[in-house]
């Protein structure tokens, strides 16, 4: 079944068709959900929102762009719904000019994705949040300031919190497996 025609049962109600739609992009937006979360409950529930917000909706898409991408904003935007209900706080810090230490390569090409997304899933909210937006979804630092309704500097200080505490726990544990294997 295309795409077009299962958007187009998904319009008229058809079930199956709303379950195969799911079915296709629930994992992949799982993994997005994740991302934003603290744990996996409140990832399914950021998911559980979003599509029917997606149902809700899906009269809107246009077809100017995948299906995915519209469904992934909307999986975005859900997460960050929750997460303001939460209350997130976010402090805004003094930029310091000095540079993040680099890490030795072979740590991350070590790690696998599971273990990266623990990490960051491990960050504060803020952080988090933060991060996501600009690391892996690419927004700049005015896009997530009104998103978050936040000012840009303190989406960089977020974003350089969220770095330096990824660092020191990426690199914590290098240190002490250094420290037994002498």
């Amino acid at each position: 079944m295309t795409e077009k025609q299962l958007i187009e049962d998904c319009l008229k109600g058809n079930a199956r068709s709303q379950h195969r739609l799911f079915e296709r992009y629930a994992g992949k937006m799982m993994t997005v959900c994740r991302r934003y979360a603290c744990d996996q409950n409140e990832a399914e529930d950021m998911l559980q929102d979003a599509f029917i917000k997606v149902f809700t909706h899906l009269d809107q898409y246009r077809s100017e762009g995948p299906l995915e991408g519209w469904i992934r904003r909307i999986v975005i935007h859900s997460a960050l719904k929750i997460l303001q209900k939460k209350r997130i706080r976010f402090t805004e810090i003094a930029l310091e000019t000095e540079a993040l230490p680099s890490t030795d390569i072979n740590v991350l090409s070590a790690m696998g994705a599971a273990e990266l997304l623990k990490l960051i899933s491990a960050l504060p909210d803020g952080y988090r949040v933060v991060f996501n937006l600009y690391v892996i979804e690419g927004y700049d630092h005015n896009e997530i300031a009104a998103l978050l309704d936040i000012s840009p500097a303190t989406s960089r200080s977020q974003l350089l919190k969220a770095r330096r505490a990824l660092r020191d726990q990426i690199v914590e544990p290098k240190r002490q497996r250094k420290k037994y294997a002498s």
